[in-house]
Order: structure tokens, then sequence, then C-alpha cells
């Protein structure tokens, strides 16, 4: 198989299982990607990540390209080498940081000029600046750089941006050079359906061109502003239309979404690929995910509880490590105690999507479905 070319492996309902080759190795679906903003997921080394079952693995744009910049990260051989880690890796473009982090953000049909959070030096950003950097950070996957409008926004301000992202999109696929990495396009339009499949219709547009002219094509497209301040339920009125308007031969990649219960949701719609900070970060406020919901580690109850975090699960922390103890490390701040629910929670996601391909492969999605949506953990996810 040619990288990047996707083979349907099953279906089930509009759930999906796909796989497709990247130069660090095959990627099946449907899966959870953990974040790694400043190549790093915080408190967990790369090795156990591979262990823990991570298919792919995320950083920022926009964060890599202040600290320590993509110079530096080429000149060390790109993310794979500076991270040691042989993993496949995809590169967020830092659209959603520039637009949601950046105060003084100055835009223009061009481009972008914002400030660095750091040092709050002056950035000017076009899509070909943007492509050249992650061309030069070097993971399997980068994205388009786009503009992600806020949750609410009038119709006018949505309807800009998903003009704004589709000329962009253009430009960064006539801008993409690496046959080594593959581009995702980005779907914006709020919660417009009208405007999503304006949006979805574009981008086909501009991939049909390029192919067209025997250049390059988009090899997946990503589901930008959702789960930016709505209610998920106002999110799944128009998710599942628009994830099946887009191609059905391409992966398609919900942005920045990591609750449990709307990743089985979001697969029963056909969403193939998920990141989220949550697991590691509510892992620092001392939460664990678990098969019964959510439980706060720091909670009296758990004082003489020396069972593990979730009895359904197999992780290497739920092996060895019962809720007394880590309790207790979360009471005393020790850095050990992030540390384990950081692996906990990651594993929890990454093994509910392994088990939903399992699921799809077995025709059996709906079943899955039922039994989570009817589970205790539901409620509480």
């Amino acid at each position: 198989m040619a990288l990047f070319d996707v083979t349907l492996d099953a279906q089930s309902g509009h759930a999906r299982a796909l796989s497709f080759e990247t130069a660090h190795g095959t990627v099946c679906t449907p899966l959870f990607m953990p974040v790694g903003t400043s190549a790093t997921v915080k408190g967990v080394r790369p090795e156990t990540l591979k262990e823990l079952g991570a298919q792919i693995i995320l950083g920022n744009t926009y964060h890599l390209s202040l600290r320590p910049g993509a110079d530096l990260i080429e000149e060390a051989g790109g993310l794979h080498s500076f991270m040691a880690y042989d993993g496949p890796i995809l590169t967020d473009s830092g659209g959603f940081q520039i637009f949601s982090l950046a105060d003084t953000l100055k835009l223009d049909d061009d481009g972008v000029n914002f400030s660095s959070i750091y040092d709050g030096a002056k950035i000017r950003w076009t899509p070909e600046i943007n492509m050249e950097i992650q061309q030069k950070l070097g993971a399997d996957i980068v994205m388009q750089l786009d503009q992600c409008p806020p949750y609410p926004a009038t119709r006018e301000f949505v309807q800009r941006a998903v003009d704004l992202s589709a000329n962009w999109a253009r430009r960064c696929l006539a801008a993409h050079t690496r046959e080594d990495q593959a581009l995702f396009g980005i779907c914006q339009g709020g919660m417009n359906l009208d405007l999503r499949l304006e949006s979805i219709r574009r981008l086909t547009e501009i991939n049909d061109e390029s192919l067209a002219r025997g250049h390059k094509d988009f090899k997946g497209f990503g589901i930008g502003g959702y789960s930016v301040g709505e209610d998920h339920d106002v999110m799944f009125e128009t998710l599942g239309e628009v994830a099946r308007a887009l191609p059905e031969n391409k992966p398609r990649y919900l942005m920045g979404v990591g609750n449990p219960t709307t990743l089985v949701r979001a697969v029963h719609e056909g969403v193939d690929m998920f990141d989220c900070v949550l697991p590691t970060r509510t892992a620092r406020m001392g939460t664990s995910f678990s098969s019964s919901g959510r439980m706060n580690m720091r909670n009296a109850r758990f004082i003489h509880d020396f069972g593990p975090l979730d009895p359904q699960c197999d992780c290497p922390v739920c092996q060895k490590h019962s809720r007394s103890y880590i309790r207790h490390l979360v009471k005393q701040n020790e850095m050990l105690g992030s540390i384990l629910l950081s692996i906990h929670n990651l594993y929890f996601l990454i093994n509910l999507m392994n088990r939903a391909r399992e699921a799809i492969c077995a025709d059996a999605y709906e079943e899955f479905y039922q039994e989570w949506m009817h589970s205790p953990a539901a409620k509480d996810y």
C-alpha cells in the first residue's frame, strides 16, 4: 500500500474502521491521539506512549515555532528525532491558538499578524509560511492554516471564516511539497449546516482541481470549529451530516475532542480520528476516567480503597497501584500522581477506540454504542 492510501477495513452503520500507511507506521481507526503540544505529552515518556498503544501523537505548530523554533527542530532531524519518538506524528497548524490566544490579532486576506505569548514578538503568518514551518517540523500529517471562529459568532463572521479557510486551503495545498507528509484540509462553518456543507464543497473542488492538474490532493479532512464552547448536543445537531458529506475515501478528524461519550457518539456518526488535552489536563487536576464515570481522587472515600482505579481496566497503573495510593500522591501534590493518572486516562481513551474498532469489524457497533450510552459512565462525561 502506498503512503496515505486508505483502506476501508469494515463498516458498521455509519461507523468505519480504516487503515493507512505513514512514513512511521500503519494507522488504524477509529483512534484517539494524545496531545504533545510542545513535543511532549506532559509527564509521559515516548516509550510509554507506544506501550499504551498510541498510534499518532500531536505537536502544535504555534508553540513549537515559537519555542524552540522550527529551524532548531529541523536541525535536530525533525520532530521524530528531536523527541526520540519513532511513531506517526501530526502537527496542528496553530490556527486555533492564533485566533483564541492572541488579543492583538490582525487578519487580512493574505495572512495574519499576531504576538507571541512568550515574549510579545510580532509574527506574520501566511499559508505559505505555515506550510514551510510544518515541513521543517517534519510530522507525518500536517493541517492547513485556517480561521477557527468562536462560539457564539455571527453568521457573517462564520461565513468570513469559511471563505478565508477555503482560500488558505488552496494556497496550503499549492505550497506543500513534502511527499512523505499528508496534508489535511479543514472544514469550518460553525453550527450552520449550510455553511459547513459549503466549506466541504469548496474543499472538494480545490482537491479535485489539484488532482486534475497532476498535483497533490488532501489526504484527509479535519472538522474544525466544534467543541469551542457550545454544548455537545448542539454539535451533534449537525456533526453527522457534516462528517458524511466529506469524501468517503479519506479520514475524518474531529479536532479537539476527548470526552469519552462524545468519541463514542462521533464514531457512530462516521468520524475516524480525535485528539484532546482532556485526559492529561484532568489528570493534573487529580481526576481519573473510569468505566463508572469520572473520579476525583482527592475525595476522602478513597483513603482506605486498595482496589485499582478501574476494575475493568488493564492498563499498567490499574495493574499495580491502588486508589488509596494515587489519592495519597494527589493530596501530597507529588508529580507521580499526575503521571500515573495521565497514563491511565490516555489508555482509557486509546482502549475505548480499540474496542470501538473491534465492534465495527464484528459489525456490532450499534450494540457497542447502545451499551455505552446506557452505562453509568455515559451520564458522567
